[in-house]
């Protein structure tokens, strides 16, 4: 089945070029995007250049570019509530676990960090930027996005296991050698509002234990919500 075509061609090539720089996280020289986007150089300059000239994107030293400050100025009102509960939730959970923890939530087949809580005073851990995406049904977050949905013929054993314990692990399948552990966050309607995930390298002894303190999070994350 093909793609639908957008509506607008040219606001869809600007915001391909915005997720592909939000997800590689630094500035890129302006032929690595056009191929990452698959666009010609001089139609990727010209909209690099437009936006910006509106503060979207900035250059570097090197003639790289990077998101720029509007980027976050627009973030700032996307989801705040929800934001700022799992902030507050998210650092105990961080503190007592010694790893990075995270707010995933949908968008179309993808699943989308949208915060991100890293602990103090541990030497190493994983980062994990706002705006990285992969897709559902890849790794420990996306599979619980997929948690409450029906059960189907096709679902994958890891789902089938997650909604039996009612926490998502994943070893490797977004980011090699790194362990996801990850609950929903359940709507009024039973639905997957978000999920909250942690992620560390290395094995844990303590698999079952982070898997219900990441699901105390994910409770009373919902419960704080409107």
């Amino acid at each position: 089945m093909t793609a639908p075509v957008p509506q607008s061609q040219t606001l869809d090539r600007g915001l391909r070029i915005l997720e592909h720089l939000g997800a590689t996280g630094s500035p890129r020289p302006v032929m690595e995007i056009a191929q990452a986007v698959d666009l010609h150089r001089s139609i990727t300059y010209r909209l690099l250049r437009t936006l910006e000239d509106r503060g979207f994107v900035e250059r570097d030293a090197a003639g790289h570019f990077g998101l720029g400050l509007a980027v976050s100025l627009l973030a700032r009102g996307v989801r705040t509530s929800l934001q700022a509960a799992a902030t507050a939730r998210l650092t105990p959970l961080v503190e007592q676990l010694g790893c990075t923890g995270f707010l995933v939530v949908r968008a179309g087949a993808d699943a989308v960090t949208l915060t991100s809580v890293e602990p103090r005073d541990v030497p190493s851990h994983v980062t994990r930027r706002p705006g990285t995406r992969h897709p559902v049904g890849r790794g420990a977050p996306g599979l619980a996005l997929l948690m409450p949905d029906p059960p189907a013929d096709d679902d994958r054993p890891a789902l089938v296991t997650a909604r039996a314990t009612g926490w998502a692990v994943s070893e490797g399948e977004v980011i090699p050698g790194v362990f996801s552990v990850s609950a929903p966050v359940l709507g009024p309607d039973g639905t997957a509002r978000a999920a909250v995930a942690v992620v560390y390298t290395g094995t844990r002894d303590d698999v079952e234990a982070v898997g219900r303190a990441v699901v105390g999070t994910a409770s009373a994350l919902a419960a704080d919500l409107p």
